[in-house]
């Protein structure tokens, strides 16, 4: 069983920076992990994952902007956010991929202009 929490969300600016982090209970090494994101109206979409390895890829709208991480020891995801947009503005989940789909609670986002 993985349990998964989120932190970090908030407001900004557009053009200004953010990090989540996503704290794990049980074992994640051997997990893909993820961040999805729904804004309001729209389905949940994939932002970026990390393979247990550090294989990292991205959505193409996030792509230069944002950086996912993992620290195995810490049992901790990230995601950096930079140049954030208005329409990256909402709830960003983190996910684990180990066997099962492990979601957290999610944390919201909000970027104005």
């Amino acid at each position: 069983q993985v349990q998964l929490v989120e932190s970090g969300g908030g407001s900004v600016q557009a053009g200004g920076s953010l990090k989540l982090s996503c704290a794990a209970s049980g074992y994640i090494f051997r997990c893909t992990m993820g961040w999805y994101r729904q804004a309001p109206g729209k389905e949940r979409e994939l932002v970026s994952r990390i393979s247990s390895i550090g294989t990292a890829t991205y959505a193409d709208s996030v792509k230069g902007r944002f950086t996912i991480s993992r620290d195995n020891d810490k049992n901790t995801l990230y995601l950096q956010m930079n140049s954030l947009k208005t329409e990256d503005t909402a709830v960003y989940y983190c996910a684990a991929l180990c066997g099962n789909i492990y979601w957290g609670q999610g944390t919201q986002v909000t970027v104005s202009s």
